[in-house]
């Protein structure tokens, strides 16, 4: 049975794309079949996949969105990039400019859910990176998710938007999904010898620890990590002895393990 997890933080450069591509790359190496659906219009994850003509691209997630407002479907298969080891649904700057054709559209809160229902025969996980805002398109991510994985950073004003976030996916539970559920926080970007980022962890864990999973996996900070998105790999391919690497390598056994 195919799990859609949602990256989600409302907040920007907490590490959306690079956990999405590389627990997507990690599940992958562990003989999962998975697809990774990039709605962010900056198209992050698309480029972090080594697709940097993602503006030149036919077959997009806007251009799916269009094509829904527009009742003229083409099968979802005609947008999968493969690369890597996983296969990819690429996102570009137009999907900016759908925001308000998807307010008046029929059913606007479900478009992306015909393409996920699609999907979701052919892949055991699909990862949907979301945009750094609660926007529509957000919300059809969470419409058609079985959890959310929210990253942070151990800095406070990260900390601090969070519950925010969570509140946010707890209405979107009540109103639109009621299957939906918080997977867990994944901490990332952490510089484990900083006593600040020591602090801001086990505030985070005194605050949400007996609420939500917190995943044991934090992933280090890294120069590794920009280098690997600039060349347009995954941090397994680009330095895979490294300590990046094996945090993203425990964040897939978690994962794996989860029952919900």
């Amino acid at each position: 049975m195919c799990r859609v997890i949602s990256v989600c933080n409302q907040k920007g450069g907490v590490g959306k794309s690079a956990i999405s591509c590389n627990l997507g790359v990690g599940l992958a190496r562990k003989g999962k079949k998975v697809c990774i659906i990039d709605t962010d219009p900056q198209g992050n994850a698309t480029f972090s996949l080594g697709i940097d003509n993602r503006d030149k691209l036919e077959n997009t997630v806007s251009s799916f969105i269009e094509r829904e407002i527009n009742e003229d479907p083409i099968p979802a298969k005609e947008y999968v990039i493969h690369n890597e080891e996983v296969d990819i649904i690429p996102c570009n700057i137009e999907l900016a400019s759908y925001d308000y054709a998807m307010m008046t559209a029929y059913n606007r809160e479900h478009m992306l859910e015909n393409l996920v229902k699609e999907l979701k025969k052919d892949y055991d996980y699909i990862l949907i990176e979301c945009s750094p805002s609660l926007n529509l398109m957000t919300i059809n991510v969470l419409t058609c998710s079985d959890s959310v994985i929210i990253p942070v950073e151990p800095a406070t004003l990260s900390i601090e938007g969070l519950q925010l976030l969570i509140e946010s996916i707890r209405s979107m539970k009540k109103k639109l999904n009621r299957k939906l559920k918080i997977e867990g926080i994944v901490i990332n970007n952490v510089e484990f010898r900083q006593k600040e980022d020591q602090r801001n962890i086990e505030e985070l864990q005194e605050i949400y620890g007996d609420k939500i999973r917190i995943f044991d996996s934090m992933i280090p900070k890294s120069v590794r990590m920009r280098e690997c998105t600039a060349h347009g790999v995954s941090i397994f391919r680009y330095d895979p002895n490294g300590k990046a690497a094996q945090g993203f390598e425990d964040l897939s056994e978690e994962v794996l393990a989860y029952a919900g």
